[in-house]
């Protein structure tokens, strides 16, 4: 329930963040969009099912870290003449990509393995979203 609390707020922030950007449009961020419908959808599934398999569960997350880290290395992708260091949104990217193909590889890993799982993938990207943010302070919108 807490990764769906998680998934969920992760995503209503992401599509308000793609609808209400402000300031000058650097680049298309339909891209945000989809990541914050998927965190919507892969929250509201783990609501809505709570007495899910932990298969099932496991492909929701997986599915939603491989879409997320897609998106993310699309972003970079996009801003790359606009910005300095895009290669933290790629490492983001490639790190939920990989956690994502982890989990389907290992389904049997035990929930105790999901638990550590989660919590290097919530570490290693928070550490790489506050370099992120670092690097784009200067790019405060007017």
């Amino acid at each position: 329930m807490l990764w769906g609390a998680y998934a969920l707020a992760d995503g209503v922030l992401a599509l308000w963040a793609a609808i209400s950007g402000k300031g000058a449009e650097i680049a298309s961020r339909w891209w945000l969009a989809v990541v914050g419908i998927a965190g919507i959808l892969a929250g509201l599934l783990t609501f809505g099912l709570p007495g899910t398999a932990m298969q099932v569960l496991l492909i929701f997350i997986s599915s939603w870290a491989i879409v997320i880290g897609a998106m993310q290395i699309w972003g970079a992708i996009q801003l790359r003449k606009e910005i300095e260091g895009e290669w933290l949104l790629i490492v983001s990217g490639l790190l939920s990509i990989a956690y994502g193909i982890i989990l389907i590889v290992q389904p049997s890993a035990g929930a105790l393995a999901l638990v550590w799982l989660i919590g290097w993938y919530a570490i290693l990207l928070g550490v790489d979203y506050v370099a992120l943010a670092v690097r784009l302070r200067k790019y405060k919108s007017a």
